[in-house]
């Protein structure tokens, strides 16, 4: 899909690669770059928006810089769901990161996030999410994962407007 400055993604888009086993998410925001950066580097803004409303999310370890690592574990009703990945670049306005869920450890994809001044305060954000196979990227999009970004980036959508990000 071919993105332009005109097209606004006021909810996100979530679109599966054609051509290889990857997904591309779209969504501008009332914010800029810096509070994106912010609010995806900040371990404790980070876990009040990350995921589904329905759960809650400890940071386990939070070292977000280039070549830093990461775990945090989303919580629902005893059940727990923990991540981890690293970070092999943090920039001003890009980050890249590999992401897992260890109940499938072997399945590891690699992201990028990029957050583009639109102008009139508004930031597009764009990952790019890498999956090792065209079934492993398959699998995360019949994961429910449009659920968790969706009420996400509208918790994140809060508390920009509240100042907190």
């Amino acid at each position: 899909m071919t993105t332009t400055q005109d097209h606004r993604y006021s909810e996100a888009a979530i679109e599966a690669d054609p051509t290889v086993p990857a997904v591309h998410i779209w969504r501008d925001f009332a914010a800029t770059p810096a509070q994106l950066m912010r609010a995806h580097t900040d371990p404790e803004l980070f876990a009040r928006w990350i995921g589904p409303s329905s759960l809650t999310t400890r940071i386990d370890h939070w070292d977000c810089r280039t070549l830093g690592s990461y775990r945090y574990v989303a919580e629902r009703d005893g059940e727990e769901y923990a991540f981890r990945g690293t970070f092999p670049h943090v920039g001003e306005d890009k980050i890249v990161q590999t992401f897992t869920w260890e109940g499938m450890p072997e399945a590891i994809a690699l992201e990028t996030m990029t957050f583009e001044d639109l102008g009139n305060g508004i930031t597009r954000l764009h990952g790019f999410s890498l999956c090792d196979s065209f079934e492993a990227r398959d699998g995360m999009l019949a994961s429910g994962m449009e659920v968790g970004i969706h009420e996400g980036y509208a918790k994140l959508d809060g508390l920009l407007a509240d100042g907190a990000a």
